[in-house]
């Protein structure tokens, strides 16, 4: 059974991913990690997503990729060895030193990240052999190029579905460091490809178009039946930065797919699914290197793609049967009369009319429009914590 592997920035967003139907989680610690900027785990954090992930027969992975310089070298055998006292299921290593300081000083298995820019069998094999026991492959390959690699190799193949896409080879980019001081290889990415660029000649403008260097993100929908049939092990999801309604929207579309094609049910139509990828999408997306080649279709030379959505507006904490009221935590703007859709866990989705509604002093309230407010709402059907309020 292939499969799915989900970012986490924090231990709420660990937990929804998980529950709403990830098998794995992808996490960083606060030392030798990529995201510097992301809300990431102490160790306490990390022992407690491991004992929740580990109660539901599920897996924590946690990201030690950096590049490190010298000076980022202290202490890295006492953390690898404090993860495997926490029992993560494994690190994700770009660096032969900290891959080295893990077989030697612990039993921790290993995957290579993709920023060590793997792309053929032989580098796979090369990696095994040096006990290594999945590669997480870089992004340039093709479809067809991942079929017929793998056969060839012996470690776990990970492939990425979804995110973002790197304008630079599997994400080994020098423009944030150069421009802001902000070394994208050691967790300070600034994003800096997708700044808007004035084209000039000897200080003039030759040019009224401005431009970025940005791709748009990788959706994969159509590919995932092939990457199955393929042999790869693991499906990656990408944004550890991204925000709850993100990570529970997109795991659970691409765990209804795969569900959906590993019970034999016949996919004529991938619209369904793209619909709900679109609830919490707010780039322009592509299937990247996966077809081949990108051409300008894949790219985003010309315009700023993002389009915040204000659709997720709560989260639901406790629900009374009873009383048939819920309470919830407030995530965006919304009115009593507005039509509102229950998005559950279980991939279950319902509606509603929004018609009562009390504040976090009890008081009865026609808007809702304070950030994390706890509310109370009448809801005419049972719904669990952490099920999500939608605008429809």
């Amino acid at each position: 059974m292939i499969e799915l592997l989900a970012p986490a920035g924090d231990l709420e967003k660990l937990k929804i991913a998980l529950m709403y139907g990830a098998d794995a989680v992808f996490i960083g610690g606060q030392n030798f990690s990529l995201r510097a900027r992301a809300s990431n785990f102490t160790l306490d954090d990390i022992l407690e997503a491991t004992t929740f992930a580990h109660q539901r027969n599920k897996k924590i992975y946690v990201t030690t990729n950096i590049i490190p310089h010298n000076e980022d070298m202290d202490g890295v055998i006492e953390y690898l060895q404090a993860l495997e006292s926490r029992k993560v299921d494994a690190i994700i290593s770009a660096s032969p030193f900290i891959i080295d300081m893990a077989l030697k000083h612990t039993k921790l298995e290993i995957h290579l990240s993709t920023q060590q820019s793997v792309t053929n069998s032989e580098a796979v094999n090369f990696w095994y052999n040096h006990g290594i026991t999945r590669i997480v492959l870089a992004r340039e390959l093709s479809k067809n190029q991942i079929r017929y690699l793998i056969p060839k190799t012996k470690a776990d193949i990970e492939v990425f579905i979804h995110g973002g896409m790197c304008m630079s080879y599997s994400g080994r980019c020098s423009l944030s460091n150069n421009m802001t001081d902000r070394d994208a290889n050691r967790g300070g990415c600034a994003h800096s490809c997708r700044w808007s660029y004035e084209l000039t000649q000897s200080g003039k403008s030759v040019s009224d178009q401005m431009f970025s260097m940005s791709s748009k993100d990788l959706e994969a929908l159509e590919q995932i039946p092939f990457l199955i049939e393929s042999g790869v092990k693991s499906l990656k999801i990408e944004g550890r930065m991204k925000s709850l309604h993100y990570i529970a929207t997109v795991v659970s579309t691409y765990r209804r797919l795969i569900d959906d094609y590993e019970r034999d049910l016949r996919i004529d139509s991938y619209d369904s699914y793209l619909i709900e990828l679109q609830k919490a999408e707010n780039r322009q997306a592509s299937h990247g290197y996966l077809e081949g080649l990108p051409g300008v279709e894949q790219q985003l030379y010309d315009k700023k793609s993002e389009q915040p959505s204000q659709l997720f507006i709560g989260l639901v904490q406790d629900y009374d049967e009873k009383t048939q009221i819920a309470t919830i935590e407030q995530r965006n703007y919304f009115e009593v009369g507005y039509e509102i859709e229950i998005f559950h866990p279980n991939g279950n989705e319902q509606t509603f009319i929004l018609d009562y509604m009390t504040d976090d002093k009890g008081e009865i309230t026609q808007v809702a429009r304070h950030p994390q407010q706890i509310l109370k709402i009448k809801v005419p059907f049972a719904v669990e914590p952490y099920a999500m309020l939608r605008k429809k």
